[in-house]
């Protein structure tokens, strides 16, 4: 798993590239936590390059969603490729979380 990020403005868009699994969790969970603490507040996060996302992985956006949501933040994610876009509505997180189609329209769409 590959993590990339960026800033626009006041919003952190963060790539993830790979596989988003058991094996992969939770370095992806420790690294948007400590974003989190270290004030960050509204993100977007780029599944462009987002091969595949395991129950475990949504767990890790369900958990960040949350933590944000008691420090009156946001998260969206942008930009998600077919068979993500496909384990998303089976699961109901698209009711969860607000989904762009790219990730200018996200940052627009977040603030």
């Amino acid at each position: 798993m590959h993590i990339s990020e960026e800033r626009i403005t006041e919003v952190l868009t963060i790539g993830l590239k790979g596989r988003l699994d058991a094996n992969t969790s939770k370095s992806v969970e420790e690294f948007l936590l400590k974003q989190i603490d270290a004030g960050e507040r509204v993100f977007v996060l780029d599944l462009t390059h987002l091969e595949y996302i395991s129950s475990v992985g949504l767990r890790v956006f369900m958990m960040a969603a949350k933590r944000l949501k008691v420090v009156q933040g946001k998260i969206v994610v942008c930009s998600l490729p077919g068979p993500i876009k496909e384990v998303f509505e089976i699961s109901g997180f698209t009711s969860l979380f607000a989904m762009f189609d790219d990730r200018d329209a996200a940052v627009k769409g977040v603030k």
